[in-house]
Parts: C-alpha cells; structure tokens; sequence
C-alpha cells in the first residue's frame, strides 16, 4: 500500500484555495491568505480548521476515503430526523491519489469539556436519540453502513473486574464498585432481539457541539455509524455528559429501563477498561479524559435501583419493523 503525504499547511492552503478562491470570505481573509492549523496538535494533521467557518478532512488511507464518501451520504438522510445540526460539506474530492477530502462548515459552540449541557440541552440530547431511532435501518444499510451485533455485558463485566483491580492497585479506582453488576444482572442487561437502530457510535464530548448556554448544537463524525444497539449510543454519552444527563435524555427520546442501565454499564465499564489501559502503557489516551470519563460514567442515579424485568419486556420493534423506518415507539416497553 502506497504510503500517503503527510498534510501540511501548505498542502491544505493549496488545496483549499481552488475550493474557495471565489468565496468573498472566510473568516480571517481571503482564500489566498487563509489561517489554517490542525484541530490536534498530537494527530497526523488529517484534520483542519480553515478560517473560522470551515473545517477540512483528509482521509489517511482507502478505508477511511471508503467512510469519509458513505459518511456525505448517510449525513444527507439523518439530516431531516435531528433537532441538531449535521456538517454540510461545501466541497469533496480527492486531495492525493485514492485519498478523499471534505470541506465542511464549521458549527459554532464548544465540546462538552468546554460546556455543560443544560436541561434544554438534554432535550437535544433526547432528539438526537430519539431521531436516530427513526432512520430506516435498511436505507442506512443500502449505503453500506455495517450492521454490528451487540457486545457481551458479562464479557465486558469480566474484562472491568480484572481492569479494576490493576486500577485499584494504582491508586486510581474502588474496585469493590465493579461488584454493583453482577453477572445475573449483566445477563438481564443483554440486548434484546430485533432492536437494532442507527447508532453513532462515537458520541464522544468532542463530537459534540454544544453553545455556551449548555444547548446542543451539532454532532460531528459520522464515519463511525453503524445499524446496532442503540445502548452504545447511551453509553457514550454517559462517558461525555455524565450518566443522570445521558439517562435523563435516553428516557425523554422513549427507551426503557432496559436499554439506559444497559448503557450506563456499558460506559462503566469501557472507562473502567480503557483507564486501566492507560496506566498499563497500552495505551496513549490522554490520562484528564479517560479520568473524566471514569468520572462521568460512574456518577449514580435512581434507575439503578431497577433490577428485575419482564421476560417479554422490548424496547423496539422487530427488525422488519426497523427496516421499514417503523422504529419509534414509546418507551413504556421494557420499564417496570
């Protein structure tokens, strides 16, 4: 495989002068003269701010071209669902042989470490979700997004106790709190069949856009998207936002009990596991974020309480149901 350039500000101002030479502004001047700088000083530079009202990315290799042009797509038929703003890409193309570029508007507001989500925000939270819920599964899936099958809890659940007791051992994390979920408990936590929606899958605090008055803004990232269990979403806002915020939302966009406490566990313990990583040296995640996740996702709330379910408790349709868009009943299925 041909190893791709390495993007440097001259690259991008080459680049992004033929797509804006005729645009009379930017932000910060003209094409000729734009302000560009990476959005991460410590990544391979693929992403760019141009000027203050564009953002460009560039693909490092054929995969993530093959999920940059499904990501225009699949932006263009969740956009009419969501209370939130999608980016709209003003230009795409190939930025070096094989490797795709889009230029995007940029969607003002900060990410969920710069501001906290208000109550109005949590009712975007809950819009997003619930909209989620209402993209056809089959029209997503004739875009090529994959279709993932639910992870096991009690896997999971095993994988954190063995993570909590390094962590323990290092200071970092109780790891008596991992003995909150039992594996009868993990085991009524499974997901259920014919459940399967359209999941982020990356609703992490930087793929969130949210104002200073703690609304939500936009979602950004879409390239992660697959048809799955819609408790992998919960999760990651759990991680971003705080487990009552993430809880509250999930309810207020009509999931049950069933599927919130099985995201909540879901982020327990993906931080429990990921911190653990870190302090072990397999990782290079920043160790503030993997520690404000932990922070987040183990924060308590009521529904926790709730441990006992119907066996024929459901929380979505069957997956012909899905596949037909007929995804977005209320959340009384599956609460006690």
């Amino acid at each position: 495989m041909t190893q791709a350039p390495t993007p440097t500000a001259d690259t991008v101002r080459r680049l992004v002068r033929t797509l804006l030479e005729d645009t009379p502004a930017t932000g910060t001047g003209t094409a000729a003269g734009l302000d560009v700088r990476p959005v991460a000083e410590d990544g391979g530079h693929r992403t760019w701010w141009v000027g203050a009202r564009h953002v460009l990315h560039l693909a490092p290799d054929r995969e993530a071209s093959l999920r940059r042009r499904r990501e225009l797509r699949l932006r263009d038929i969740v956009r009419p669902h969501l209370p939130v703003a999608v980016p709209v890409s003003v230009a795409h193309g190939d930025w070096a042989p094989g490797l795709t570029y889009t230029l995007d508007t940029r969607i003002p507001g900060g990410t969920a470490a710069e501001h906290k989500v208000s109550a109005l925000g949590e009712d975007d939270l809950a819009g997003l979700l619930a909209g989620l819920r209402q993209v056809p599964a089959r029209q997503a899936g004739a875009l090529g997004v994959p279709r993932t099958p639910p992870r096991s809890l009690e896997a999971l659940r095993r994988m954190a106790v063995h993570a909590a007791e390094r962590l323990g051992a290092a200071d970092e994390f109780d790891p008596a709190r991992t003995a909150q979920l039992t594996p009868p408990a993990a085991a009524q936590l499974a997901a259920q069949p014919g459940t399967a929606v359209l999941v982020h899958h990356r609703l992490g605090g930087d793929h969130l856009v949210i104002g200073a008055d703690g609304r939500v803004r936009g979602v950004l990232d879409w390239t992660g998207a697959v048809v799955g269990d819609a408790a992998e979403d919960i999760a990651g806002l759990a991680r971003a936002v705080g487990s009552p915020a993430a809880v509250r939302a999930a309810t207020l966009a009509g999931y049950g009990a069933r599927p919130c406490l099985r995201g909540l566990w879901l982020a327990r313990c993906d931080t429990v596991i990921h911190l653990a990583d870190r302090v072990d040296g397999r990782s290079d995640a920043p160790l503030p974020a993997l520690r404000t996740e932990l922070r987040h996702a183990w924060e308590a709330i009521l529904l926790e309480r709730v441990t006992e379910f119907r066996e024929d408790d459901r929380d979505d349709k069957d997956d012909d149901d899905t596949e037909n868009g007929e995804n977005g009943e209320n959340g009384e299925n599956g609460e006690e």
